[in-house]
């Protein structure tokens, strides 16, 4: 048998670094109709409901195949009305991504912009509101993966619940790790994500925590067949099935994650060590003379833009090179702007995980030559 070589860490903001155990669900294979997948698959729609809306009947899970941009595109085209109209809140590249599904599924579409390393203003979606009687939904992302922008999702839902309309929330990078309840989340209508952000297990489905009284008022709606939510529902309902081939074995790795999270301590734990996973990157960085894009009051804990030095050595690629011989891959920054690069906190993670990471970079950097092996200090924006 051919040994495989030590897997790198990811420092990305997904896929991610898995437990073992979660990889190791995915070596068996399971029937689509067998009894036992069917149940699995229940288990894994109750998991995720109590995330979001523990104890609530009124609440549901709809799982999609494919990545979280596919169950953000069932959520639009199946829950916003033929007749309705979208707002999008944005600051970043996935609330840009949430105009142009709206857009290709000819959703009459507004936008509330703010820069990039800035919070939405809730007055701003206010002010649109009351001016457009016919948006009925408000989309927003909840921590900005462009940035790692943790967004006032709570101020934003009180201004559209004041306003009678509903929100849909992108919480692809949050969702496990960051809190976000119904009962504390007025006008909150759905929550988008995906299995292999904080929840750690395997790329390949999405879903969508919602309303029971949405799916059903979104029967015959939907803008596209296989992404159908209101028809996935029904058919659940029906006969526990899913309409196409599910995807199993990604399924089977999400309900081994799921269990492992709520061992973890649920949100509050897995929470926890995100954010010591931060801060010890973060001040390790900075040690190093790096410099974050954010300041530490909107800093969510998943991942951390750091803004490329001006020095002349400096090179992205070779840093990177140089990172992932030693085994850690990072990710390239998404900035329209700015020069940058990203580094998350989230997967299979720990702090002593980001002290070698710290030491790698001080490694890379002696070896590209800089500083007293350290970046300018004299290039971007202060903490």
């Amino acid at each position: 048998m051919t040994q495989l070589a030590a897997a790198p860490l990811l420092l990305t903001p997904g896929p991610l670094s898995t437990h073992p155990a979660v990889r190791e669900a995915m070596l068996r294979d399971h029937g689509s109709r067998d009894p036992a997948f069917t149940a699995m698959n229940q288990r894994i729609r109750d998991q995720l409901v109590a995330l979001v809306a523990p104890g609530d009947p009124t609440w549901t899970c709809v799982p999609v195949q494919g990545s979280g941009t596919f169950g953000v595109e069932a959520a639009l085209g199946s829950l916003v009305p033929l007749n309705g109209e979208l707002l999008v809140v944005s600051n970043g590249a996935y609330g840009r991504r949430l105009v142009e599904i709206a857009r290709r599924l000819e959703i009459p579409v507004r936008v509330v912009k703010a820069p990039e390393d800035e919070p939405p203003d809730p007055n701003e979606v206010a002010r649109v509101l009351g001016r457009n009687g016919g948006i009925t939904h408000v989309a927003v992302v909840h921590c900005e993966t462009t940035t790692g922008l943790l967004n006032p999702v709570g101020a934003i839902a009180a201004v559209v619940a004041r306003h009678g309309r509903r929100l849909i929330v992108d919480a692809m990078s949050a969702l496990g790790a960051l809190p976000l309840l119904a009962a504390d989340t007025p006008a909150l209508e759905a929550v988008v994500a995906s299995s292999n952000k904080c929840l750690e297990g395997a790329p390949g489905v999405a879903f969508c925590i919602t309303r029971v009284t949405a799916l059903r008022e979104a029967a015959g709606q939907a803008r596209s067949l296989s992404l159908d939510l209101s028809a996935q529902w029904a058919r659940f309902n029906q006969d526990g099935q899913w309409r196409f081939t599910p995807p199993t074995h990604v399924l089977a790795a999400l309900d081994v994650a799921l269990r492992l999270h709520a061992e973890e301590g649920g949100v509050a734990g897995r929470g926890a060590r995100y954010a010591e996973n931060c801060r010890v990157l973060v001040d390790g960085l900075r040690g190093l003379g790096f410099q974050t894009l954010l300041p530490d009051a909107l800093q969510a804990p998943i991942i951390v833009t750091f803004l490329e030095p001006g020095h002349p050595g400096w090179d992205f690629d070779a840093f990177y090179n140089a990172l992932a011989a030693r085994g850690f891959l990072i990710y390239p920054g998404k900035l329209t702007e700015r020069p940058s690069f990203r580094v998350g906190c989230i997967g299979q993670v720990f702090p002593d995980d980001l002290r070698r990471f710290v030491a790698a970079t001080q490694d890379v950097l002696l070896q590209l030559g800089l500083p007293d092996g350290a970046p300018s200090p004299s290039i971007g924006a202060a903490p």
